[in-house]
């Protein structure tokens, strides 16, 4: 390697010693020029990052500020009362957790709890996931999870804890308390205990808004406890909240050293100067690689078992925030980035050939970690680790990339402790906001998301109003007479596909057979 191309390795480098940090944009393809075109815009975008942090209305859509970066350095927030309440609800996190955990506080067979039951949908869910997988110790109770409404889904949950099922805390999760998912999981449980003698309610916690459908039925069953969640977190960022941190300090995560991670990542992401800012660096790598309309995938790559559900974290995180089809000036423009991915090296054994060999139509992220393992290296061969496999792996596969004209980064912590996962997790959230603002997106709501739940709610009533057809008839009918029945218009379908899933599950007379709609008769 000759000076200037080392000189050229070290200016596009980042990396902060205090946090054990690199950022790597040497095979992204950025040019110097791309730093000078995106300046301008870089700069307002920052003050606009300023204003959110100093509690400006941030999503106008509702009319909310958006205050995750609060969470992890409350002296910012930009009233007392919300700092008393991030730090009030800390302490309590802190207080019924260890609680749980030295057996102050027991079950109702008089044992210590042993197993968390977490209850959950999106971001609800996905968060403390993916830190309970990256982070989740032999100290704290045994976690599972029910993060869908499927049934058989939630029977196998229940199945594997039923020997464990008195002495396992239960932890349901929603901000309104009335997400269809959650709410059926709830249920689901709460059934299930009482075929087994149990009370659900002297086995709960709740997450959730004040006042919420969830906070009315915890205060009148007089569940455990209730934690809060604020207008001001949205799902997708609310790992740092009672969401995140009640889990994780359940199952021995040291949760201010996960703060402090993420509020040290903060201070660097404040920078106003694009080059010394990572989370700024990342954006800009996003816009210059997808033509900033997200024109390239992302994949990411971590090479730690433990970063398994990165990728789907940063899923929701990215694809909710960015995936737009309004501007906020009301302009359509189809904005997002499609992310996916699994780790390394597994998939250099899956779709790493396409990567290489297929479409050019995707960047790759690489997430490494520096330390291998707690413990002494074991060598497999005369000279060479596990862990330095893997490296070697991590290595080949970006060189084989890069010699395909595929562009990539690689972003590279000490270890998985909570203050590196911590950090990890705020240099997107940042990267995510700043992307937001120089698109001209709102990254803080989710309109698609809500007209899914609108349209799910409007087919379960149809549902309702064939079943409720049948029981008044005295003879079967076909679709089309459903239909006429209903006044619905060019639903056949639907229809047809709503009967097909009933039929599965519940009783109906049938004439004829799904397999063939056309000559298909239902009756009750």
């Amino acid at each position: 390697m000759t000076i200037s191309s080392w000189n050229r390795y070290t200016k596009k480098l980042f990396r902060d010693e205090s946090l054990g940090f690199f950022l790597d944009l040497n095979h992204a393809g950025i040019k110097d020029a791309d730093y000078k075109d995106f300046m301008r815009k870089f700069s307002h975008a920052f003050a606009q990052m300023d204003e959110l942090e100093a509690g400006s209305i941030a999503n106008p859509d509702e009319a909310r500020q958006v205050g995750h970066y609060w969470l992890r350095s409350p002296d910012l927030a930009p009233t007392p009362a919300i700092a008393s309440l991030i730090e009030t609800t800390l302490k309590r996190v802190l207080s019924f957790s260890t609680n749980i955990i030295t057996g102050e506080t027991l079950a109702p067979n008089g044992k210590p709890f042993s197993h968390l039951l977490l209850i959950g949908i999106g971001g609800s869910a996905l968060g403390p996931q993916f830190i309970l997988d990256a982070l989740g110790q032999d100290n704290g109770l045994v976690v599972d999870y029910i993060d869908n409404t499927d049934p058989e889904g939630i029977d196998s949950t229940l199945s594997r804890l039923d020997q464990y099922l008195p002495s396992t805390l239960v932890c349901v999760i929603s901000k309104s308390g009335g997400t269809a998912e959650t709410r059926n999981g709830m249920l689901e449980v709460e059934h299930h205990f009482g075929k087994n003698g149990l009370s659900l309610a002297k086995q709960a916690v709740a997450i959730t808004g004040t006042n919420s459908q969830l906070h009315q039925l915890a205060v009148t069953n007089n569940w455990l406890d209730i934690f809060p969640m604020w207008d001001w977190v949205g799902g997708r960022t609310s790992v740092f909240s009672a969401v995140g941190l009640l889990p994780a300090a359940l199952s021995g995560v040291d949760i201010q050293a996960f703060l402090d991670g993420a509020a040290a990542m903060d201070q660097l992401t404040r920078n106003h100067e694009l080059e010394s800012n990572p989370s700024a660096l990342l954006a800009l790598a996003w816009l210059v690689l997808g033509n900033a309309k997200g024109d390239k995938d992302m994949v990411i790559l971590p090479y730690k078992d433990k970063l398994l559900l990165f990728s789907r974290y940063l899923q929701q995180l990215i694809m909710e925030s960015l995936g737009k089809r309004l501007d906020l000036d009301g302009n359509i423009v189809h904005q997002g980035i499609a992310v996916y991915g699994n780790k390394g090296s597994t998939d250099q054994h899956a779709y790493v050939q396409q990567l290489r060999d297929g479409l050019n139509n995707f960047f790759i992220t690489f997430i490494e970690v520096l330390k291998d393992r707690n413990g002494d290296a074991m060598l497999v061969d005369e000279d060479n680790s596990s862990g330095d496999y893997l490296f070697g792996f991590l290595k080949g596969t970006e060189s084989a990339l890069s010699e395909s004209d595929r562009r990539s980064l690689r972003i590279t912590i000490a270890d998985t402790s909570p203050r590196s996962i911590g950090a990890l997790i705020a240099l997107y959230e940042r990267a995510v906001g700043l992307y937001a603002s120089i698109v001209n997106i709102n990254a803080y709501h989710q309109p698609g998301v809500e007209a899914g739940k609108k349209a799910a709610g409007e087919v379960l009533e149809l549902k309702n109003r064939i079943v409720n057809l049948l029981k008044e008839q005295t003879k079967s009918l076909s679709v089309e007479e459903i239909c006429k029945q209903l006044h619905l218009v060019d639903h056949e379908i639907l229809v047809y596909q709503i009967i097909r899933h009933h039929l599965a599950n519940h009783d109906l007379k049938v004439e004829g057979s799904i397999f063939h709609p056309e000559t298909l008769r239902i009756g009750l």
